[in-house]
């Protein structure tokens, strides 16, 4: 019984690893479904995709739709036009989409107008911000989903006030925690850490790609510049996001304990993450991964898709005004920062729990 996994940009990747290893433990043990991962190629740079695929032990894909750039509408055109002849020449059984990029949402409506049933992996989480394009595929992705496989029970909360019945809402836990618990032994120093002194505590990483922070030079210059002075003398490690490296040929100087770096792979950047004073961030992945990580995190937006990050982890949520960068940056450096916890069924369990779902829904019903 054949279901496709739907992969197309970094985010996806380190999600899909746990199902896949989850379908193919059980294929060993006489389970019958089998999957054919489906790369439509939305991030098509080696560093932003093929790293996670060689570092985490995820297959070659079947199929690589080869999307490639363009703008969103490009891309969830062609997206939606190369899955849909692949569905009709060889049709699955289920759509497996997971989390909010582009090719979740291009698949997931492709799929279903072709009456084939489609799944979300991450279903049911919403920022409330219509601005942020992910927001926008969160909703119409699950407009179109069957059966819903979420994170928190405020996805679940999510769900039903939009209509979706128990029967339909599996509470699994995180694929992405999945992969940073099965992967903690393996994380590796990147290559510029002895370069750039580094030791572990003694040192930040910034992560920042939304327009809001990274578009507006004036605005961009400003955070680097609280973030420099803040950090006390101590490095900050910044992997360098494609949007916001076009900004930053626009600045004329940065803070000295500021280091550029190219966008890391997953086992050196989840070290740099463990061994960090803090991290600031405007990614809400990175959220849950300080949160397990037991880091303290300060995000640079005005809303949260991962309640659960600051309700129970090391996440504060500040917007994107210097000012309370720089308050909490000061309490960082006071010792004053709150403690955390870890989110129910975030414990590596996730994929195992959704095949387990899925052989239910479609070999035993």
């Amino acid at each position: 019984m054949l279901i496709d996994i739907i992969a197309g940009a970094r985010p996806n990747f380190m999600k899909i690893g746990p199902i896949i290893r989850a379908l193919d433990e059980r294929e060993h043990g006489g389970g019958r479904l089998r999957y054919r991962l489906v790369h439509t190629g939305q991030h098509y740079d080696r560093r932003m995709s093929g790293d996670f695929f060689s570092q985490l032990g995820i297959p070659e894909p079947d199929v690589n739709l080869e999307v490639g750039s363009g703008t969103q509408a490009e891309q969830t055109a062609t997206i939606m036009v190369r899955y849909e002849q692949l569905l009709m020449d060889a049709p699955s059984r289920l759509c497996i989409v997971v989390g909010d990029v582009t090719s979740t949402m291009a698949c997931a409506i492709t799929a279903q107008k072709l009456k084939i049933p489609v799944a979300h992996v991450e279903g049911g989480i919403r920022s409330g911000d219509w601005t942020m394009p992910e927001e926008i595929n969160r909703m119409a992705t699950d407009a179109v989903t069957n059966w819903f496989f979420t994170t928190s029970a405020t996805a679940d909360a999510n769900l039903r006030n939009m209509g979706v019945s128990d029967e339909r809402i599996f509470f699994v836990g995180n694929t992405m925690i999945d992969t940073l618990l099965a992967n903690m032994d393996r994380l590796q120093q990147p290559d510029f850490w002895e370069e750039f002194g580094l030791a572990p505590g003694g040192y930040l990483v910034a992560t920042l790609h939304r327009p809001s922070n990274v578009d507006e030079a004036r605005h961009f210059s400003r955070l680097l510049s609280t973030l420099g002075d803040g950090a006390r003398g101590r490095p900050v490690i910044f992997p360098v996001h494609p949007r916001a490296r076009k900004t930053l040929a626009d600045l004329a100087a940065l803070p000295k304990n500021l280091h550029l770096v190219d966008p890391q792979p997953y086992l050196e950047f989840n070290y740099l993450v463990r061994h960090a004073k803090a991290v600031i961030t405007d990614s809400g992945g990175v959220t849950e991964e300080t949160t397990v990580l037991g880091v303290p995190c300060m995000t640079l937006r005005d809303t949260t898709e991962r309640p659960e990050t600051v309700t129970i982890g090391m996440n504060e949520v500040l917007g994107t005004d210097p000012r309370r960068l720089r308050e909490a940056l000061d309490q960082l450096f006071a010792g004053a920062w709150k403690k955390g916890g870890i989110p129910e069924k975030w414990d590596g369990r996730a994929g195992e729990r959704i095949v387990a779902a899925l052989e239910h829904l479609l070999v035993t019903t």
